[in-house]
């Protein structure tokens, strides 16, 4: 365009642009590429990833979230899609996988109707039609947790470890979740920062153990001192239990050998007085958060008393959540009233390294899970299952309600919405349509995950449908069951979330018809005298610097 004969530039011409069909092509093929990367995952009997970083450490896993967070994803669409995974991640601990995909299946059935003429604006106006009566759908479908609560909220811990950890300890697992979860339970409410997973490598998965209290990563600073001490009284310390260094630089002249061993004398006492505060106060079990001097450490194990130092802050806070005491910065301060009480402190050590535990702790607002496995994959995979199935607790518990898995509620949502979009004028009903197909793309993949026919599965999946709503697959017969019955369930968050959060990213998606990508530069320019290379060693270009 010119005006006056000269040009008039409206975009930059060092960016690149892609307008119309052509943008809107390359960001569906973007995010169909990342949910084809995570589709294999999905289900009981979905594979695994091996991730690599570029230091050579091996991730294994089939969590959608963790795969999509260690991928290196550049696309400006693609990363809008793996935003789906993070967003339902944190809301509500699961169901990531199967929004990816849901989310690609979304762009993939938009990108057929629109090259059969229909337009992106109509497609994006039956989707949101479609999400919010998906979503009251759902809500009529969820039952309460209300009776039965522990078993069901096993189930639903049972059901989200399944296919990544070992099923052969998905109860044990389970359970141990849910003990935690119910007892830090308050109001209602499960802050999952006050459980605290503590890896042991080199155990058996069996012996994962749930603790009511705490385990940190210390022990006695005397090799010698005993194991257990039972129904421990402890000091919680948050100031110094050594002499207070200066400030300032300053020097003591000392003339004569007698003044030397009076000094000594006096400091010593001083360390000794700060042990006998803690001595009077009753407490045998003392954790310091800062120096501890090893003439007060050895004072007090003398005396039976355990102590160790420089305990991390964090540990110091669920010490005071899981024992009830109250940290002291003013160990004069230090009563019987401030200390904290547990059933036993009990030291796994091995040399100058190893943990202690506080258990029985009645009460305790912090309690720990110790996930033991024979290898750091093996860990760090369990690792990964627990956090999914606490957070599916957490949700579970929060707002009372699940729906049935194995695909049962999603099939019954679609045959819902295609029932729904008959009452819906216009072509946004070819979009709700394709939206129900979307969610069929769930059961679909699960079964083609175990190696089932697809559409034998969906054949019997609708056809059971007529009669019981919560009909799901049973990957291990192939056959249409009642998930309720079999415990299969899932948290209604997951499934809302899911719905709200994969309509969405693909109605972003859809609304793009441009894109101004810059194109990358090494260097800001910067002016000749101030580069790098016009310097001479330290010195700036004509400045004279006496040598």
């Amino acid at each position: 365009m010119e005006k006056g004969g000269q040009p008039i530039i409206i975009v930059d011409p060092r960016k690149e642009q892609t307008k119309g069909k052509e943008a809107l092509s390359m960001n569906i093929a973007a995010a169909k590429a990342v949910a084809s990367i995570v589709k294999s995952t999905l289900g009981p009997r979905g594979m695994d990833k091996m991730l690599v970083n570029p230091l050579g450490d091996i991730t294994i896993t089939n969590d959608g979230a963790t795969i999509l967070h260690d991928m290196s994803i550049e696309h400006p669409a693609a990363k809008m899609v793996a935003e789906v995974a993070e967003s339902l991640e944190s809301s509500a601990g699961d169901g990531t996988t199967s929004a990816v995909v849901f989310t690609g299946s979304l762009l993939e059935k938009a990108e057929s109707l629109i090259e059969s003429g229909v337009h992106p604006t109509v497609i994006v106006k039956g989707y949101r039609l479609a999400a919010e009566k998906a979503v009251e759908i759902l809500e009529n479908l969820a039952v309460s947790t209300v009776e039965n609560e522990k078993v069901k909220l096993v189930e639903v811990a049972k059901t989200s470890i399944t296919g990544k950890a070992s099923d052969r300890y998905n109860r044990l697992i389970a359970e141990l979740c849910v003990d935690a979860a119910l007892a830090i339970r308050e109001r209602g409410i499960v802050d999952l920062k006050n459980i605290i997973l503590s890896k042991d490598i080199g155990g058996k998965i069996e012996d994962t153990e749930f603790v009511e209290g705490i385990v940190i990563d210390k022990v006695a600073l005397d090799k010698e001192f005993p194991l257990r001490i039972e129904n421990p009284a402890i000091a919680l310390i948050d100031t110094p239990m050594e002499i207070a260094k200066t400030t300032n630089k300053a020097k003591l002249q000392i003339n004569e050998y007698g003044d030397l061993e009076d000094f000594v004398k006096q400091e010593e006492a001083a360390l000794f007085e700060m042990a006998d505060y803690v001595i009077r106060a009753g407490a045998n079990a003392v954790f310091c958060s800062k120096g501890m001097d090893d003439k007060v450490a050895a004072y007090l194990q003398n005396r039976g008393i355990y102590a160790t130092r420089r305990v991390k802050n964090e540990d110091m806070q669920h010490l005071v959540d899981a024992t009830g005491g109250r940290p002291i910065r003013n160990i004069k301060e230090l009563t019987r009233k401030e200390l904290g009480h547990a059933g036993l402190l009990e030291q796994d050590r091995d040399g100058d390294q190893g943990k202690t535990y506080l258990r029985d702790c009645k009460g305790a607002k912090s309690v720990s899970i110790v996930i033991r496995g024979g290898t750091e994959h093996i860990v760090d995979n369990l690792e990964r299952a627990i956090d999914d199935a606490l957070r599916v607790i957490k949700c579970t518990i929060e707002d009372g309600r699940i729906v049935a898995g194995g695909g049962a509620s999603e099939v019954e949502v679609a045959l819902e919405l295609r029932t729904y979009s008959a009452s819906v004028g216009g072509r946004e009903q070819m979009a709700i349509r394709a939206f129900a197909d979307a969610l069929e793309e769930i059961p679909k993949t699960i079964a083609r995950n175990a190696g089932l026919d697809t559409i034998n599965t969906m054949v019997n999946l609708r056809a059971k449908h007529a009669e019981n709503k919560n009909a799901g697959l049973n990957i291990n017969t192939g056959a249409a069951e009642d998930m309720l019955e079999k415990g299969i369930v899932d948290p209604l968050r997951v499934k809302v979330n899911s719905i709200k959060s994969g309509s969405e990213a693909a109605v972003m998606v859809l609304r793009v018809d441009d894109m101004l990508r810059a194109q990358r530069t090494d260097m800001q320019n910067v002016k000749p005298e101030h580069m790098a290379s016009t310097y001479d060693g330290m010195a700036a270009p004509g400045l004279n610097m006496r040598r």
